[in-house]
C-alpha cells in the first residue's frame, strides 16, 4: 500500500518564525507530503520559579505550552494555504536531542527538516551543538536550513568524491546524486555535480618521495575520468558537472555562494574507515553554510 511522504520540521522554540517554515512548506507542497511542526520547549525561568512554587511552575508551563502551540497553529494556517496537510506539537523537555530523536524513530519522516544554529568557534571546540549531534546520529536524511532565497529550491548541488572507491562505503556517491536528483525533480529544479579534488590529500595518501608531477598529472586524469563516468551515468549535462581542484570545504562553499545554489546535498559518512565518521568536509560545510545543507546517512539506506 502507498504510503505518502511525511516530513518533520523541528521549529525553534523562540516562537520566531524563520527560513524552515517556508521550505518545510514550499517541499512538502512540491512532495505532495503532509508536515508535522515540532518544538520542543523548556525556558530556564520558569524551572527556577518551580524551586519556589511547584503548582506556580506547572500553571506557566502548561500557559507557555498553549501559547506556543497557538503560536505553531498560526504558523501552520499559512502553510495549510499551500494545500499541505500540516500538525503541530509543543514538547516540554529540558535535553532535547533524546525526545528528538524519539520522535523520529516513531515518526519515520522521509525528511527532518531545522534551521541551523549559528555558533562562534569557541562554542563549537568546547560543546557538541544539536546541529552537529543531529548531523551524526539522524537516522533519516536532514536538512539544515541557512539563508533561503527561495523557498522552493532551483538549484541544487550534489558533492560527491571519487577518490580511492575502495576506501568508500557501497553506493556512497550513487546515494548522495539519487537523493539529489529526487529533490530536484520534485522541485523542477537545476542539479548540478560537484568534485573538490584535493591534491593534498592525495599527496598524504602516496609516497612522498616518490611523488611526482607525472603521477599527479596521471592521478589527476584519473579522477576527471571517474568523475565524468558518475556524471555520465546520472545524466548530467556539461554545463553542470563541475571537477574543481582544491580543498573540498572551501570549494564547495565558494562555488555555491557563487552560483546561488539553494540546496548542497553531502552524506554524513563517506569512507570505511571510523575517523571519516562525519567526514570533516560535509561538518565544515556545515559550521560554514552559504546555502542550506542536506545531509543523507547512506547507512540507513
Amino acid at each position: 500500500m502507498f504510503q505518502p511522504e511525511r516530513l518533520m520540521l523541528i521549529a525553534s522554540p523562540l516562537m520566531k518564525r524563520t527560513s524552515a517554515f517556508d521550505r518545510a512548506g514550499a517541499l512538502a507542497q512540491a512532495k505532495d507530503a503532509a508536515l508535522h511542526i515540532v518544538a520542543f520547549d523548556y525556558v530556564d525561568g520558569l524551572a527556577t520559579a518551580g524551586l519556589v512554587n511547584d503548582r506556580a511552575l506547572k500553571e506557566m508551563r502548561d500557559g507557555y505550552v498553549v501559547r506556543h502551540r497557538e503560536w505553531l497553529e498560526e504558523q501552520a494556517h499559512s502553510i495549510r494555504n499551500l494545500g499541505v496537510q500540516v500538525t503541530t506539537e509543543v514538547v516540554w523537555v529540558m535535553q532535547s536531542l533524546g525526545e528528538i530523536m524519539v520522535h523520529i524513530r516513531e515518526m519515520n519522516p522521509s525528511l527532518v527538516i531545522k534551521d541551523v544554529e549559528h555558533e562562534s568557534w569557541v562554542t563549537r571546540m568546547l560543546f557538541t551543538s544539536l546541529d552537529l549531534r543531529l548531523l551524526h546520529d539522524c537516522p533519516v536524511p536532514l536538512h539544515l536550513v541557512s539563508k533561503v532565497e527561495h523557498a522552493r529550491p532551483l538549484k541544487i548541488l550534489a558533492a560527491v568524491d571519487t577518490f580511492d572507491p575502495d576506501d568508500q562505503l557501497p553506493g556512497i556517491n550513487e546515494t548522495i546524486i539519487t537523493q539529489a536528483e529526487k529533490l530536484a525533480a520534485q522541485c523542477d529544479a537545476q542539479l548540478h555535480l560537484i568534485y573538490a579534488y584535493d591534491l593534498t590529500s592525495v599527496f598524504a595518501s602516496q609516497n612522498a618521495m616518490g611523488f611526482s608531477s607525472n603521477l599527479a598529472q596521471t592521478l589527476y586524469e584519473a579522477e576527471e575520468d571517474a568523475f565524468n563516468k558518475l556524471a555520465e551515468q546520472f545524466g548530467v549535462p556539461n554545463e553542470c558537472k563541475h571537477f574543481v581542484m582544491g580543498y573540498p570545504a572551501k570549494v564547495i562553499g565558494a562555488f555555491a555562494e557563487a552560483q546561488n545554489i539553494d540546496v548542497i546535498v553531502m552524506g554524513t559518512v563517506h569512507r570505511n574507515r571510523l575517523s571519516a565518521l562525519l567526514g570533516s568536509t560535509t561538518e565544515q560545510v556545515a559550521h560554514h553554510m552559504p546555502s542550506s545543507l542536506l545531509v543523507v546517512d547512506p547507512r540507513n539506506t
